[in-house]
């Protein structure tokens, strides 16, 4: 799997993500959800660098333009909840993508705050034979979810291309991906952190994405 870290080079998604953590901003949810959104944005701009392409002649009023415009098929899916900023971000983009959904949790041990499962609860996706997938999650954490969504989106079909976007991963869900994706893979990332505390959570990471981005759940 090949890693592209945001952070590693000075752009203005570094701003986006000061903004993110900030404890002072980002009780902010309009701003949250949008600096967000913007990331992915500039994600799918860099992803549209790797598409396949052909020529087509575009009639202006003055003219014909040989013009190279994407030939993929893209679908584009959040996991649910917290990955829909990141994938309205990436559809504003790519604007004809199809979408597909999938919704994954920790399903905790009845006993403890700490041993839990991930489990899949729900997907809703279309055919993915030879289209390009994107698959948006803002926090990969143990990068389990990761790899269990995009195993339940195989029933769906084989995809041609793979890409991740996040927002903030662990080195370890870097690892446990890398060792449980396709080696052709591309993942996009703005931050990389080095740890996870005792429950898993990304340290310093930012907090509960989906929470900070639509509220508390009940």
């Amino acid at each position: 799997m090949r890693i592209v870290d945001f952070s590693k080079t000075n752009t203005v998604v570094n701003k986006f993500i000061s903004e993110l953590r900030d404890v002072n901003i980002q009780t902010d949810r309009m701003r949250f959800r949008r600096n967000i959104e913007r990331i992915g944005e500039i994600m799918a701009y860099e992803i549209s660098k790797e598409l396949t392409y052909h020529v087509e002649d575009i009639t202006s009023p003055l003219g014909i333009a040989e013009t190279n415009v994407p030939s993929d098929t893209i679908v584009v899916s959040a996991i649910l909840r917290a990955g829909l900023p990141l994938h309205q971000g990436v559809i504003n983009i790519f604007d004809d993508a199809e979408n597909a959904f999938v919704s994954a949790y920790r399903r905790y041990d009845a006993d403890t705050d700490f041993n839990f499962d991930i489990s899949i609860e729900y997907i809703s996706a279309p055919s993915l034979d030879g289209k390009v997938l994107i698959i948006c999650d803002p926090m990969l954490a143990t990068g389990s979810s990761m790899q269990l969504a995009y195993e339940a989106l195989l029933a769906k079909g084989t995809p041609t291309k793979l890409f991740i976007c996040s927002v903030i991963a662990s080195c370890e869900a870097l690892d446990y991906l890398n060792e449980n994706l396709p080696e052709e893979a591309v993942l996009y990332v703005a931050a990389v952190d080095d740890m996870l505390d005792q429950h898993k959570y990304i340290v310093p990471g930012l907090g509960d994405a989906g929470n900070l981005a639509f509220g508390e759940k009940g």
